[in-house]
């Protein structure tokens, strides 16, 4: 009996819901019932209840025109289907529709009716009650509105499995298939709307935004989602405030103050039209302007939001908006509507009244919400023209297309077009159903449902497969969350200039099937920011930085509050508000305001640059002088100037001399791997040719005056041959190392980035600095050797003795090379070769200018120099010289001898020279008759000096020559016999002929060492006759010198 009474309740509910009264419902019979929620009110008249007396219901207040259309538009789907021919024939279909207020309570109140009715049908009751007006069971209900409504109604009707499909709920919460077992929508979740948000901002470079949601199931997750996206584009919230309809007055005014004084001028509303419009009111009484309005699918298009009294505040709003679908013969429909004629909508007459601003007198004692509509009427929400006091009696024959009203707005319809889909999307369930084959149905053994008799779970089990073809031409089936993925227009609200009402333009649109990034897409000339405007506002926390900035982090700040800062040098930022530069790649560098990158600056040592054409001009103009000086010597290779400075030797030196300027020229362009291996190489073996040559010539002349007489095997080791074996062995050390060092490591061509950011020097990595040292040390080691030799070669012949000049070019290239060591290691760049060519070009200048200009000089404009008198006369003085202080040092000696021997007896020196004094002085005095054939020399003595002529007429050479035979064998002619045979080694080297006292010697091979060898036989000879006979050796010397005094200063010197 328990279950029983449970069952009497619930029939007494439901006969109890006849109070709720025929017009407060809209109800039709038919052979399958669907259910409706529309919300006909927006609200409830807040009530106290004071339990005193029975509780009352809620007064629902405030006409909703939108909804009475969606209400209209289900009424319309069903008499569609009722009248096709194909879809459920022989089947009539009947709807029982509920106003939910747009409140949970009265929605779970119409709800309870329709479960309660389904209660009932499944009991036989007959025999309790008397049911002669009996209704069949609601196998589906199409609500409701809002999430919130929605998700407390799919709780109710998934207890028993009745299919909920709704045409406006959104809430991504929905979709939870295992809590909301029987929900189907014909609307997109959410969670598309709030990544479609979320591009908006970011499409227009917004990242300070503020959010403002409806705190039910319907704002919470929505902005939820929102703010998941904002974190993924960096765009930061100033603040997130929850609204409701009924929000107490204080936290309503504490939400309104964030918004006034909030930086960000781009607020993201996800909430319902009711639950926004207090909030603002309250903005719009303030007048609080300046602000972009993002409007969610909810209140995108409300007419209780898109007002023109709240334009001013709203006007310019980005809002989306469902797709708009197409109804056929739907607007007539709606202009068909009358009270007289529409006996089963019980909500047409108040819709007539609040749509005239009249009332029908046959209808005012039954409806209890007269006074709350007035008072509705006084906050703005109908559309009349008269006051709440008084309102004239409706006639019936108004015309309802002469009242603008949102009712008549269907040139986009978008939930009413969904209302149409879901009753269309239950249609073909049952259709289905109807037309199930028995063993291809979904229930087991492959069973149908009998149509007839069906239950709302059978058809909740169709409607989860199913799919169908819209009117459109669209494909319609349910995904597994229950819903349809659908597509959205974006609109912009504009101020008609026709009539002033609000316009919503559409100026994009987001299409949820493309793949990420090309899924939004905005017109953005058709947009009216703030209604009037075409500048797109800013709403950043920081302004934009430019292109060649980046974002900087402020502590303690948000992301998106940021201070700009500039780039550093070799990076780059091309875009505003670049987040991070970019470095430039390794060849490039940023320009002065570090938005792009430019080459950077390839600096070599180049042919065209001043500096590099002035080199190339020195390495020329040395060629040119070094050519000519060998021209010079090979025009003039057979005067006596030429032939002294060892003809071969000093060809060879000018050759190399040659290879130094040119070498220098491989310094010069662009550095390459083959001139890079080239230019060091090249320079080290032509400057130690260049020395060797010079070394050799030196070392042969001073061993040639040093050694005593020479015999036939130093005549055949001195020989030109043995010169150049010399130069060769000295040039082959230094090749030698250049292959060790190219074969170990090769130089090659380098590009530095690092010395300077701007620029890239290419230069030569030489591979191995301890190779380069080598190769100038053992050059620098030459060269010291050589100077060394020059330095003891000072006293020689002034033809044969090149010594201070090889000593100043020594000089020079130890200052050069000396220099070079910190200037190389201090420079980079191209100057590291600049450098080394100036070196090179100094130092083969220095040899070039100190050894050969004196020559050409002479050759050219001192020929009277260039003699055969003036060579032998240089170095007849030079043997005079040290004939005279040979016998000097050997006076010295037996004057010591005497003394020790304890004899005055002998006569001194000095005494002997005083006695032939006068003998001598015919031939001093002649001399001087002969000076146009002689020269004079001056012999220093330390202490003193003596000028003598010489001169080398033939018969005055035979005069000479017949003396020195009589006196061959005195004692003091074979005592300076040593001193003076040695000079007789001036004979070239290659020379085999032997001189007048060789006679086994062989005959000379080169005519310039014959000339040579000539020269200084002769010389010596002389020299050797005035030794053996006194009046022209010691008794000349003693009538040069004059007296003890001078001699004594010469041997002490």
């Amino acid at each position: 009996m328990t279950l029983y009474h449970l069952y009497f309740l619930l029939f007494a509910f439901t006969w109890n819901t006849s109070a709720y009264g025929p017009n407060q419902r809209a109800q039709k019979k038919g052979d399958i019932i669907l259910g409706g929620l529309f919300p006909i009110h927006f609200g409830v008249a807040a009530k106290h209840q004071d339990l005193k007396s029975r509780p009352e219901s809620v007064e629902c207040i405030r006409y909703n025109f939108r909804g009475f259309r969606w209400l209209q538009a289900m009424i319309f789907a069903i008499e569609e289907i009722n009248n096709s021919p194909t879809l459920l024939p022989n089947m009539t279909l009947g709807y029982s529709i509920f106003d939910t207020c747009n409140t949970v309570s009265k929605a779970l109140e119409a709800t309870l009716s329709f479960v309660a009715q389904n209660k009932i049908d499944s009991l036989n009751l007959d025999e309790f009650c008397n049911c002669s007006e009996h209704i069949p069971s609601t196998i589906a209900v199409v609500g409701a509105t809002g999430s919130g409504i929605s998700t407390a109604v799919a709780n109710l009707l998934g207890l028993f499995y009745i299919p909920q499909v709704s045409y406006a709920s959104s809430s991504r919460l929905l979709s939870n298939r295992n809590e909301y077992k029987s929900f189907l929508r014909t609307i997109p979740n959410d969670e598309h709307q709030a990544t479609a948000m979320a591009d908006i901002v970011e499409y227009f470079r917004w990242n300070w935004v503020g959010t403002i949601a409806a705190d039910d199931n319907y704002g919470r997750p929505g902005i939820e989602k929102f703010r998941e996206e904002t974190e993924e584009r960096n765009i930061c919230i100033d603040f997130s405030e929850l609204i409701a309809q009924y929000l107490p007055d204080d936290q309503l005014q504490q939400v309104v103050k964030v918004i006034q004084n909030s930086t960000a001028k781009v607020i993201v509303v996800f909430s319902s039209a009711p639950d926004l419009e207090p909030l603002i009111k309250e903005i719009v009484t303030r007048n609080i302007t300046g602000r972009i309005w993002l409007a969610s699918e909810a209140w995108a298009s409300s007419s209780l939001i898109a007002m023109p009294e709240f334009f001013h505040v709203m006007g310019g709003t980005i809002g989306f908006a469902l797709k708009a679908g197409q109804i056929p013969g739907f607007r007539e429909f709606l202009q068909k509507v009358h009270p007289k004629k529409s006996a089963n909508n019980g909500f047409i007459k108040e819709f007539w009244e609040e749509t005239f601003n009249c009332y029908l007198p046959e209808g005012n004692k039954n409806y209890p919400g007269v006074a709350a509509f007035h008072k509705g009427r006084e906050e703005g929400a109908g559309a009349g023209n008269g006051t709440a006091a008084f309102r004239p009696p409706c006639t019936g024959r108004e015309n309802i297309t002469s009242v603008e009203t949102p009712y008549m707005d269907y040139t986009h319809l978008r939930i009413s077009y969904n209302v149409y889909l879901a009753v269309y999307s239950i249609a073909h369930a049952l259709q289905d159903i109807y037309t199930c084959t028995p063993g291809k149905g979904l229930f087991t053994n492959g069973s149908c449902a009998d149509i007839k008799k069906v239950e709302a779970w059978q058809v909740l089990k169709h409607l989860r497969h199913l799919n169908f073809t819209n009117n459109m031409g669209e494909q319609v089936d349910f995904d597994e969350s229950g819903g349809l993925i659908g597509n959205y227009s974006i609109i912009n609200w504009h101020l008609s200039p026709e009539d002033g009402s609000i316009v919503f333009e559409e100026v994009g649109h987001y299409n949820v099937y493309a793949k990420k990034g090309e899924r939004l897409f905005i017109s953005e000339n058709k947009i009216l920011w703030s209604g009037f405007s075409k500048e797109v506002p800013f709403s950043n926390c920081s302004r934009d930085c430019q292109p060649g900035t980046r974002k900087g982090i402020i502590e303690g700040e948000p992301t998106c509050c940021f201070e700009c800062v500039e780039c550093t040098d070799g990076e780059i930022s091309d875009e505003t508000d670049a987040s991070a530069c970019e470095k430039c790649p390794e060849n490039f560098w940023s320009n002065e305001n570090h938005t792009f990158c430019t080459p950077k600056q390839i600096e070599f040592l180049s042919w065209t640059e001043p500096f590099g054409i002035a080199l190339t001009l020195f390495a020329v103009l040395g060629i040119f002088l070094t050519s000519f000086v060998l021209g010079v010597f090979t025009r003039f290779r057979n005067t006596p100037i030429v032939k002294a400075t060892n003809r071969e030797l000093s060809y060879l030196l000018l050759f190399s001399l040659l290879c130094c300027f040119s070498s220098s020229l491989f310094f010069i362009g662009e550095p390459q791997d083959w001139n890079c291996r080239l230019r060091q190489p090249a320079f080290g073996i032509s400057f130690v040719l260049c020395i060797s040559c010079i070394l050799v010539k030196t070392n042969r002349v001073l061993l040639v005056f040093e050694a005593k007489i020479p015999t036939s095997l130093h005549r055949k080791w001195w020989g030109l041959n043995l010169q150049f074996l010399l130069v060769f062995l000295c040039t082959f050390v230094q090749i030698v190392i250049c292959v060790i060092w190219l074969y170990t490591a090769p130089p090659s061509s380098f590009r530095n980035h690092e010395l300077e950011d701007e620029i890239i020097f290419i230069t030569c990595n030489e591979g191995s600095l301890m190779a380069l040292g080598f190769l100038i040390g053992y050059t620098c080691l030459l060269a010291a050797i050589c100077f060394f030799f020059a330095f003891k070669s000072r006293k020689l012949p002034e033809n044969f003795n090149e010594a201070k000049f090889i000593t100043f070019s020594m000089l020079i290239f130890f200052i050069v090379w000396i220099s070079f060591i910190p200037a190389y290691a201090s420079t980079y760049g191209k100057f590291v070769s600049a450098v080394e060519v100036i070196a090179i070009l100094a130092a083969s200048f220095g040899q070039l200018a100190c050894i050969f200009f004196n020559k050409v000089y002479i050759i050219l404009f001192k020929p009277s120099r260039n003699t055969i008198e003036e060579v032998r006369c240089s170095t007849a003085a030079h043997a005079f010289k040290v004939a005279a202080r040979a016998t000097l040092r050997r006076s010295n000696v037996s004057r010591k001898r005497s003394n020790s021997l304890g004899g005055s007896t002998g006569s001194t020196p000095s005494s002997s020279i005083s006695s032939k004094s006068n003998h001598e002085e015919p031939f001093a005095l002649a001399a001087p008759t002969e000076q146009p054939h002689g020269c004079k020399q001056k012999v220093s003595f330390g202490g003193g000096a003596v000028t003598f002529p010489l001169s080398f007429e033939e018969h005055q050479r035979n005069a000479v020559a017949s003396r020195n035979a009589k006196h061959r064998n005195s004692l003091e002619a074979q005592n300076s016999d040593d001193s003076l045979a040695r000079h007789k080694a001036l004979l070239p080297l290659r020379s085999s002929e032997p001189p007048i006292s060789e006679p086994n010697a062989q005959t000379p091979s080169n005519p310039d060492a014959s000339a040579q060898e000539s020269v200084v036989e002769e010389t010596q000879q002389e020299a050797q006759g005035s030794d053996e006979q006194p009046p022209s050796s010691v008794t000349h010397l003693r009538d040069f010198v004059g007296s003890d005094s001078v001699i004594e200063n010469a041997v002490h010197s």
